[in-house]
């Protein structure tokens, strides 16, 4: 279970989760992400919480909604992801 802090919106944390579990691998391309209700139960949080942090991600072309399956990681996610942390990076903080 995670701490939610009050820095930044929870689902602004929870997209940071996802991202980096896309970034280092342990969301694997085509892997279905736990589901909305999963994680509402699990973390204690929201269900349109959990729903908006994903729909970043699918905004943000890493992951797909499959209608009736869930929502899975799009190929190419992580060379997408990093790609963009390396520019908010060079951008922000370079």
């Amino acid at each position: 279970m995670n701490e939610w802090t009050d820095k930044e919106p929870i689902y602004m944390q929870l997209r940071k989760i996802v991202l980096r579990g896309i970034m280092t691998g342990s969301l694997v391309e085509g892997e279905a992400v736990p589901s909305v209700r999963q994680v509402s139960s699990e973390e204690h949080i929201n269900p349109i919480t959990v729903s908006k942090a994903y729909q970043t991600l699918v905004d943000e072309g890493l992951l797909e909604t499959r209608r009736g399956l869930g929502m899975f990681v799009l190929g190419g996610a992580r060379e997408r992801a990093l790609a963009r942390e390396r520019e908010n990076f060079l951008a922000q903080e370079w």
